[in-house]
């Protein structure tokens, strides 16, 4: 009797199994707008294991609703027009657009028209590519913050860095300096509840993008909030790849030394990078913030008498929100498109759609020197493998790829084009970043700027070791299997 009870429970367990299987095919195909290959991955993931491919679906591929999400930004809606009529006036004018930078006009308004993007000139920007140059930096800067701190990271970790930058903000928000500490619930698992209290009672304010039940299950596990923005005073900006905890710093010996990259802003795209914060934050917390403390015309005026030099720059967001928009992923395409000279790309994770797969090995065809660096070693497996395919596929093409220093890590998301743009900020060159994660750059238009990061590019590759056609063609039979099998799954990775 007992076996037969068994039994029953069993078939019972498997068709619920298929039911679940079956109806989260349908809604995939006919619900919800991913992309061709997202959606045949999980499709064949829910097939071919079923009872895996189930727990994975429920845990890691369910949509978000998006009727909802930052609707609360109506009062942000009106500054970000106001912005854009701005950016169309500066284009029509040529306004303090050099003459070498003209010819992109069209990316300014293809990012202003999808994104609300500004555009604006009145910046000095600084390129950190060494982590503890970046951290020095910050904490100056927020020793010095006089009204207000706006803080927000992926991964946010109470270690010897984290501890020090928890400090500084308890010491100001004493002092009665506005603390606002936001960071991604799934990234910053390893922050503690006993920081998080004492960050609030010492009057910081601290909030969790997208927080999980009971510290275990979070039902929003495949959306993370990755973007990395500190804004203070409305005077400076900060904006990169770097998270806050150790290992940034070459302290962690699994990953050794750590090479990123991050921006400081000082001038009037601090404003831009302040809107993302505050929109962030209202969605999270819902507090009503009174927006012309912080976007008032005295403050920009205050912001125009900083800035010295006369960089353009655009912020640029994206994210599974309201728009079906890839933003980020449509300034890289119209940057290779437009490159005549070279292309060069910094990533961790490079895991491509068709559109970027063709537009690349179309500036190959077309002369321009593609040049692809990602890391000589993995943190993720599966990523790694499916980043050496997709780059691995360039190579006969004519592109060139390079693997970082194997006893380092890069986690820099660059991409630089003919000495005249780049950009610089949290998005990797891959699915995720562009369709799943929420994330933000910096499109840099600016001849000394790209000068600069093509100079960080080419010393890297000092510190690399380039993989060419031969080599890629000579791997062995397992490292194929892993490649194919990475590389089928990619676009849930």
């Amino acid at each position: 009797m007992s076996s037969l009870v068994k039994e029953s429970w069993y078939e019972i367990l498997i068709t619920t199994i298929y039911i679940i299987n079956f109806l989260s095919i349908i809604n995939l195909i006919f619900r919800e707008k991913r992309s061709i290959e997202a959606t045949i991955a999980w499709v064949l993931v829910l097939t071919t294991a079923p009872a895996i491919g189930c727990i994975f679906y429920l845990v890691f591929g369910r949509g978000i609703s998006k009727d909802n999400m930052f609707k609360i930004k109506k009062a942000e809606d009106k500054i970000l027009k106001e912005n854009i009529i701005d950016t169309q006036i500066k284009l029509e004018r040529n306004d303090n657009l050099a003459p070498d930078l003209i010819e992109y006009k069209d990316m300014i308004y293809a990012l202003a028209n999808s994104n609300n993007s500004n555009f604006t000139t009145n910046n000095d920007v600084q390129i950190y590519p060494e982590p503890s140059d970046f951290f020095d930096s910050l904490l100056e800067d927020l020793k010095k913050a006089k009204k207000y701190i706006n803080i927000q990271f992926y991964i946010f970790k109470d270690d010897e860095i984290g501890n020090k930058i928890m400090d500084i903000l308890i010491d100001k928000a004493k002092s009665g300096v506005e603390v606002r500490l936001l960071y991604d619930a799934v990234g910053s698992k390893f922050f503690s509840d006993k920081s998080v209290l004492k960050l609030k009672k010492s009057g910081v304010k601290v909030a969790a993008f997208f927080p999980s039940f009971l510290k275990i299950i979070n039902f929003n596990l495949n959306y993370r909030n990755h973007r990395k923005l500190v804004i203070i005073d409305g005077e400076v900006g900060f904006i990169g790849g770097n998270n806050v905890g150790d290992e940034y710093l070459g302290k962690n010996p699994k990953f050794g030394y750590w090479r990123d990259t991050h921006l400081k802003i000082i001038g009037d795209s601090v404003r831009d990078l302040n809107i993302r914060f505050i929109l962030d934050w209202r969605y999270t917390t819902k507090e009503d913030l009174v927006l012309n403390k912080y976007f008032n015309i005295e403050e920009l005026s205050n912001l125009n008498s900083k800035a010295t030099d006369n960089i353009g720059v655009q912020i640029v967001s994206s994210g599974p929100d309201i728009s079906e928009l890839d933003e980020i992923k449509y300034g890289y395409i119209k940057m290779i498109q437009k490159a005549k000279k070279y292309v060069y790309i910094q990533t961790p994770y490079f895991i491509l759609d068709k559109t970027l797969t063709d537009t690349l090995k179309i500036a190959c065809f077309s002369g321009v020197d593609v040049r692809i660096m990602i890391p000589g070693k993995p943190d993720h497996p599966f990523v790694y493998d499916a980043s050496s395919s997709y780059a691995g596929e360039l190579l006969k093409y004519g592109a060139k790829l390079y693997n970082y220093n194997h006893n380092a890590f890069l986690h820099a998301k660059a991409v630089v084009v003919d000495d005249c743009v780049c950009s610089i900020g949290t998005a990797n060159f891959d699915i995720r970043s562009f369709e799943l994660n929420f994330e933000i750059n910096a499109f840099i238009y600016s001849s000394k700027m790209a000068k600069k990061q093509r100079e960080i590019f080419e010393n890297d590759i000092l510190k690399s070791k380039e993989i060419t056609l031969d080599m890629y063609n000579s791997r062995s039979r397992y490292v194929r299997i892993k490649e194919s099998i990475s590389r089928l799954v990619s676009p849930i990775l």
